[in-house]
């Protein structure tokens, strides 16, 4: 049993913060309130003059897919034998031990959603995790969180050789795919009534099912607006749930993106403008969305910007106009709620687990150091 005492509280529930204390049992938060009775045997952490938020949560990187500084032998970040495929398990292809996973503790992130990449159409699934352990399968909170497809360069440069040159191609294989999965599916269905119409076991296909039938998002790679129109487009074809990764051009077409009600998780909006598709990338976004009502999040796409440093990418879009609560709800619950994990994380709220930052000074500040982070309730940094 821990106990965290006089830290000034930024839940992401509500937009003032508190001097309280967080009573910890079991790796979970038992309570919070001002001056908590001490239970005989309890572990005290001082936070007085410190501020206490929640872990920090990146809902799209890449962590783990790919060690750090190994190259390709150590990259595993997509399949490049098939533009589509679906069957493929993020969870699979995860290091724990990677340095970068400490990295990102040391700085208060403590839950990613990582998985696949984007050179595939449709890559595989990702999953949510902490960002402590040695084994994946004791990390994870929930796997199988969202299919990953991509529209734009991406596909048309890594296929172009292959069979995929253009954003209709693109567009082509992700419909053939859900068409052929709705066949599938409907097959299935005829099957329960009569066995001798069940078709043979498709591998792909049966990976889409979910999909299709509402329970897992695609979580769809889209800079360019037109890659977004096309995205929403499938979606409202096929009935499906998306939600949209990066939305570069997000701020010019707000009025669009209100109206559809689609979680946005915003970035990588750090570094150089790597590619046509990117040229509007600015860390004016995030705030021009929220203020505008849309549900967003703000990622690192690590490695495109290292994990350790979700927490500036928020400063730098507060700096840039968006309101400090939005960028704390956009690498907290607003990312948890993207992902699908905010029964879990998020918050500071009695029952979720005990993943809290303890800073000097504001968690958006690059001066500001971090002195604890603690997942399920053990500090890990």
């Amino acid at each position: 049993m821990i106990c965290i005492k006089n830290g000034k509280v930024y839940d992401a529930v509500h937009e003032e913060p508190k001097i309280c204390d967080v009573l910890i049992e079991n790796g979970k938060i038992k309570k919070i309130g001002v001056n908590l009775e001490i239970p005989e045997g309890c572990e005290v952490m001082d936070a007085t003059g410190k501020n206490v938020y929640p872990g920090l949560i990146d809902a799209h990187t890449h962590i783990g897919t790919s060690g750090s500084g190994i190259g390709f032998e150590g990259d595993d970040t997509n399949e490049m034998t098939d533009i589509l495929t679906p069957q493929l398990r993020g969870i699979d292809c995860i290091e724990p031990m990677d340095i970068t996973f400490e990295e990102a503790r040391k700085e208060g992130v403590t839950t990613v959603c990582t998985g696949p990449g984007s050179a595939n159409v449709v890559g595989g699934t990702f999953l949510a995790m902490k960002t402590v352990g040695k084994r994946v399968d004791e990390m994870v909170i929930k796997d199988a969180v969202a299919m990953k497809c991509a529209f734009g360069e991406n596909p048309k440069r890594c296929y172009r050789d292959k069979n995929n040159s253009s954003r209709m191609a693109t567009a082509a294989k992700l419909r053939e795919l859900l068409f052929k999965t709705r066949e599938y599916d409907a097959k299935l269905q005829a099957a329960k009534l009569d066995p001798a119409k069940k078709p043979p076991f498709d591998f792909k296909l049966n990976a889409m099912l979910p999909v299709l039938h509402q329970q897992m998002p695609l979580k769809v790679h889209a800079h360019r607006a037109d890659d977004i129109f096309t995205a929403l487009r499938i979606a409202h074809e096929f009935q499906v749930r998306i939600t949209l990764e990066h939305v570069t051009d997000g701020r010019l077409i707000v009025e669009d993106l209100v109206k559809e009600k689609v979680m946005l998780a915003v970035g990588p909006s750090l570094g150089h403008y790597t590619k046509f598709e990117v040229k509007n990338k600015s860390f004016k976004t995030p705030g021009v969305l929220a203020n505008a009502g849309c549900h967003v999040s703000i990622i690192t796409d690590a490695p495109v910007i290292p994990q350790q440093y979700l927490r500036i990418c928020a400063g730098l879009a507060i700096r840039d106009g968006m309101k400090p609560f939005d960028a704390l709800k956009a690498i907290t619950i607003n990312a948890a709620e993207h992902i699908g994990i905010e029964d879990r994380v998020g918050t500071l709220e009695e029952g979720k687990d005990a993943d809290l930052v303890i800073v000097e000074g504001s968690i958006f500040e690059v001066k500001s150091k971090v002195v604890a982070t603690l997942i399920d309730g053990k500090q890990v940094a």
